[in-house]
């Protein structure tokens, strides 16, 4: 099984060394950089297969601060949350990158347990967002592949619609609307109408298929 990945972005070498130790005991891989720069640089090259990780950065670097070098992540689209950590006078600075998207933040000193905690809990909450988002684009592609029909049909099953209405409404037979019924769940990954109007219930306003009739 894969470890879950934490980047470690601070410029302390002592405080980057205490960390990867700590969180490779808890179960992560870690990796530390003594920079925002070379991270940012490595972040680059895993655009569009970012994968499940968490960033514990500290928000005073030099020469790229953590909260520039979180900007910047910020505008490759990066979904990894990002934990700062800080000291006494950064704490008005944390809280703003709080406001602007930041995941969280924690004052030096911490306590471990604590520090571990925050961080299963951002991966937990971006692993649920990244496979949201990757069902979401799974439901949109299956969309896409249906026919004009099969669309209208759809249209009919998800406002509750039998069969024998939905063949009177489209001017086919119900056998015909029991096949593209069966394509339909076949193509969108559901057994029922119900799961399927729930799926494409979580889509709105994207996804949901257009009116007809």
């Amino acid at each position: 099984m894969t470890r879950p990945s934490i980047h470690i972005v601070d410029d302390d070498p002592d405080i980057r060394d205490g960390l990867a130790w700590l969180f490779d005991s808890r179960g992560y891989e870690p990796t530390t950089w003594d920079g925002g720069q070379l991270f940012l640089e490595s972040a680059l090259n895993r655009q569009g297969d970012w994968g499940h990780a968490v960033v514990l950065m500290d928000v005073r670097m030099a020469p790229l601060s953590g909260l520039v070098t979180f900007e910047q992540l910020k505008a490759m689209g990066c979904p990894w949350p990002v934990l700062f950590l800080t000291g006494n006078g950064d704490v008005g600075m944390a809280v703003a990158a709080v406001k602007n998207g930041a995941w969280d933040f924690l004052e030096k000193p911490f306590h471990d347990n604590e520090l571990v905690d925050r961080v299963t809990q951002a991966l937990a909450a971006a692993t649920a967002v990244l496979d949201s988002d990757t069902e979401a684009r799974r439901l949109r592609q299956a969309l896409s592949s249906l026919s004009p029909r099969e669309r209208e049909v759809l249209d009919e099953l998800v406002r509750g619609h039998y069969n024998k209405n939905i063949a009177d409404h489209l001017g086919i037979t119900p056998r015909t609307v029991e096949f593209h019924r069966a394509n339909i769940f076949e193509k969108m990954g559901v057994s029922s109408a119900i799961e399927l109007a729930h799926k494409l219930g979580r889509l709105q306003p994207m996804g949901a298929p257009p009116k007809t009739g």
